[in-house]
């Protein structure tokens, strides 16, 4: 059978259509809502913890239970490799690729580190989740004023050499196509600024699971892979574009586009 435009005509999917529709159902239903009880849940006892510990590592628990919590939901397995280059005794930086929202999820739930995010300023803005990320030890990045995004970042490299560990996405955002996008030079400033090894980090699968602006969270098998670390000690800024180009590479080495 041939379409209007001669070319061969698709048969429905009838099953797979079904199967989805069921999955999108209990994503809307089902899961969504759970998480975000554990969000409220985990959220309040993080935050209420703070008042306690002044170092986030109550509000890092907390958000490694609430990582657990939501993986185990949505039946989401990650397959994990390369742990060995992950020295907890050492602050790193972490260099991940950004193609879904449960990346966060699985790098809390799986870096075996006590670690940090880099996050825009304007979230700490936000009733209730800028008081989580600013009580939790997260660092605020200016990133629309150019003089006062180079500030944000050296105070940030100053928090770093102090001995707490970071996760940054490079891209900046994340990618809508599921391809990895240009990285922003800003991270490997704050690396050399900071003079500590980098960990790159191949997500798979991510966006598989949950995609850019979607509420359908599915089940499925992801990977996080952890890369030797690359030493930043002794460079200059003017090392910047040859360290973001190496942290790419290996990134890239095990990098999977999406089939679609």
């Amino acid at each position: 059978m041939r379409s209007a435009s001669g070319c061969p005509a698709k048969r429905p999917l009838t099953g797979e259509r079904i199967k989805n529709a069921l999955s999108y159902l209990r994503s809307l239903l089902f899961t969504n809502n759970l998480i975000y009880l554990y969000t409220i849940v985990c959220g309040s006892l993080s935050l209420c913890g703070s008042l306690f510990d002044a170092h986030g590592r109550w509000q890092h628990a907390w958000a490694r239970t609430w990582s657990w919590l939501i993986l185990k939901t949505a039946r989401i397995k990650v397959r994990i490799e390369g742990l060995e280059h992950v020295d907890p005794t050492r602050t790193t930086i972490f260099c991940a690729n950004h193609p879904s929202a449960i990346d966060i999820p699985i790098l809390l739930a799986n870096l075996p580190v006590q670690f940090r995010f880099l996050a825009k300023r304007s979230l700490f803005n936000i009733p209730f989740l800028g008081w989580h990320l600013g009580r939790s030890g997260h660092i605020p990045v200016d990133r629309e004023h150019p003089r006062e995004a180079l500030r944000s970042l050296d105070q940030a490299a100053q928090k770093i050499r102090e001995g707490r560990s970071v996760v940054l996405f490079p891209e900046g955002t994340r990618s809508r196509d599921g391809k990895l996008l240009p990285f922003k030079s800003g991270s490997f400033y704050l690396a050399v600024r900071a003079g500590v090894p980098i960990v790159p980090i191949t997500l798979i699968g991510t966006r598989a699971v949950l995609r850019p602006d979607s509420v359908h969270v599915r089940p499925g098998e992801t990977e996080m892979i952890a890369h030797a670390p690359i030493p930043t000690e002794g460079l200059g800024l003017e090392d910047v574009e040859a360290l973001s180009d190496r942290v790419r590479h290996q990134i890239l080495s095990r990098f999977q586009p999406p089939e679609d």
